[in-house]
């Protein structure tokens, strides 16, 4: 006999529901730091059982891991999808650096997250974290490449890791000054880090 004045609950998909933990295991996190986040709080806030959330991701630091790589992979996509259609080195450049400061003015949690990473006390967390810088760097290196087959390869990786270094810079800068909007970030980037990779190339 089916379910009278009530409906029955309907199932949630897995990827929505892991993709709910994940959002409040961000939240809380950013709140608290990895340390002082417990299973407990985020099982209560999400609406599950700690068991739930044990049987997802086996731990807190598989919890924290799953956090980190979705930022991972959301970044890469944005990266990816905004120099999709550059014209040209310095359109490509301007185009990744400015979806790194629009995904971090759009996901503020994952990126409170994120720069706290010196509150995680576990060493695989932080290397993560690193993971996610080399991503962005090899990004870098790899489209600045196609359009300035004149730079060498350490010139390309030099150029990349002064790229990804003053995009952390200067995203922790605006968020302090409160006034610093995702173009205006872009354009000091571009502004400070261009010439010097064009003068590289040129040699």
């Amino acid at each position: 006999m089916g379910p009278t004045g009530t409906s029955r609950r309907q199932r949630v998909p897995r990827e929505v529901r892991k993709a709910q933990m994940l959002d409040v295991a961000e939240q809380v996190f950013a709140e608290r730091g990895f340390a002082a986040a417990s299973m407990d709080d985020i099982a209560e806030r999400v609406g599950l059982s700690k068991p739930m959330l044990y049987e997802y991701f086996g731990s807190k630091e598989g919890l924290l891991v799953g956090c980190i790589n979705r930022a991972r992979t959301e970044l890469r996509q944005v990266t990816e999808h905004a120099v999709a259609e550059a014209d040209g080195a310095e359109d490509a450049l301007r185009r990744a650096v400015r979806a790194f400061f629009d995904y971090i003015e759009h996901r503020r949690v994952s990126w409170c997250m994120l720069r706290h990473e010196s509150a995680v006390t576990v060493p695989w967390a932080v290397d993560e974290i690193e993971g996610i810088r080399r991503q962005q760097t090899e990004l870098f290196a790899m489209l600045t490449a196609g359009y300035l087959p004149g730079a060498g390869p350490m010139d390309l990786e030099a150029a990349a890791e002064v790229v990804v270094g003053a995009c952390e810079r200067v995203a922790l800068w605006a968020e302090r000054r409160g006034d610093v909007s995702a173009a205006t970030a872009t354009e000091y980037v571009m502004r400070f880090v261009w010439s010097g990779l064009v003068s590289v190339a040129a040699r």
